[in-house]
């Protein structure tokens, strides 16, 4: 065996409860380990890399990573930790995700078919759609009670919540659906271990006691924590939303940036649980990063490592230049190298106007470019007097008062960017 799993995730800060005899359990031989994911986006987001890094630490420490798309809970929803129900999906939608997911895990998982303990995909709907109803409240049903369903914290959090109007039935018998996913696969894969978020557990309970009652066998039971922020706010969350793994939804630059604005409690705690960094190597950057907080080393090698995992080198390179553009020295070719996505993500919320293209044929005088064609700056004798001062930059380049805008100076055939000392920006659009 490659490393002891349990040891490998408890010093990472990921391992929040598991079932007693599990270490053990594993330590044996080899064993298949499941993790559910939710298909009802077509990309994972970064609320999902904690179980994504479980299951790739479980396939490193030589144990077989089996990942399941809940097709089948998909159309019906969590109450764990939810206040509503969420949208039911058509099969062809779920379908559609379940690939867009796979190539994400991908990055992480190998699935190549040729090792012992290569990963494999699994859709619950595949074993869900036959089943009929009358089967699973006879064959699955009856062995689990009410009480002990009403005894799980996600029930009774959602019937004791003061906005709650109450939980579908639907939704209460997600944890006897869920459960069976595990009894199937211990019966089918040899999946002796269900693993997921701290919220999970008492979903993933109720699939030991089907395991034990039907298969009569042992199932067991890994958590990881529920990742926080130090300030309170929602980890996994910026002011658009979710930060998600596909670059159309999240572009690499504001993934990059996400990990790099962690605060400096966040990084010490992110590095161990989002890079494969060993344990030698972060302790080295949390002692260097602790000599010299400003240097932000930790929040850089975070930055680097999760969006080398998701993303190209390429990716990471642009993302770095584009982060360099706002707050480094850079010049007018690193502009120009930008595509309009990154460039207008760079820029997002910086003042823009826009003006007719064709009034650069003649060239637009910097002077009108800052006072009359944008109102950047006020006046015309305000714009003069910051020239005199040499505070104006064009495109990152400092420019004089007889400087005339042309066309060389458009970024991507379309924006100029004008500066007034280090961080007053406007964004002019020809059009």
């Amino acid at each position: 065996m490659a490393a002891n799993f349990i040891e490998e995730i408890t010093w990472r800060g990921m391992l929040h409860d598991a079932m007693p005899g599990t270490e053990e359990h594993l330590l044996e031989k080899m064993r298949s380990a499941y993790v559910g994911f939710d298909p009802t986006a077509d990309s994972l987001h970064i609320g999902n890399l904690v179980p994504i890094m479980l299951l790739s630490h479980y396939q490193r420490c030589g144990h077989k990573p089996i990942a399941l798309i809940g097709g089948a809970t998909g159309m019906i929803g969590d109450p764990s930790g939810k206040s509503s129900e969420r949208n039911l999906l058509d099969e062809t939608t779920l379908r559609h995700n379940q690939e867009a997911v796979k190539k994400q895990l991908s990055q992480f998982l190998d699935f190549d078919g040729t090792s012992e303990n290569a990963a494999e995909l699994v859709n619950n709907y595949d074993w869900m759609k036959d089943f009929s109803f009358l089967e699973f409240i006879r064959d699955v049903g009856k062995h689990i009670t009410v009480n002990y369903m009403m005894a799980k914290d996600s029930v009774k959090n959602r019937l004791s919540g003061e906005t709650s109007d109450g939980m579908s039935f639907t939704e209460f018998t997600y944890q006897l659906v869920q459960g069976y996913d595990f009894l199937h696969l211990y019966k089918n894969k040899n999946c002796s271990i269900q693993m997921g978020g701290s919220d999970q557990w008492g979903n993933i309970t109720t699939g030991t006691e089907l395991v034990r009652r039907i298969g009569n066998g042992k199932g067991y039971a890994v958590t990881c924590p529920l990742i926080t922020k130090s300030d309170g706010s929602k980890f996994g969350k910026s002011e658009g939303g979710n930060v998600w793994l596909d670059k159309n939804r999240t572009s690499p630059y504001k993934f990059y940036q996400y990990w790099l604005n962690s605060s400096d409690e966040d990084a010490e705690k992110y590095i161990k649980i989002f890079t494969f960094l060993d344990q030698p190597t972060i302790e080295s950057l949390i002692t260097q990063h602790r000599e010299a907080p400003h240097a932000r080393v930790l929040q850089k090698r975070l930055a680097e490592e999760t969006t080398l995992n998701i993303h190209s080198q390429e990716d990471l390179d642009n993302a770095i230049k584009a982060s360099n553009i706002l707050f480094g020295k850079s010049t007018s070719e690193d502009l120009k190298n930008l595509d309009e996505a990154t460039f207008l993500d760079v820029f997002e919320g910086v003042p823009q106007a826009e003006t007719n293209k064709s009034e650069l044929n003649d060239g637009v005088g910097i002077i009108s470019a800052l006072g009359e064609k944008s109102n950047f700056l006020k006046s015309n004798g305000e714009a003069r007097r910051a020239l005199k001062e040499n505070s104006i930059s064009v495109n990152k380049e400092k420019v004089k008062e007889d400087y005339l805008l042309s066309e060389n100076d458009l970024i991507n055939g379309q924006f100029i960017l004008l500066q007034r000392g280090k961080k007053n920006y406007f964004v002019l659009r020809f059009v």
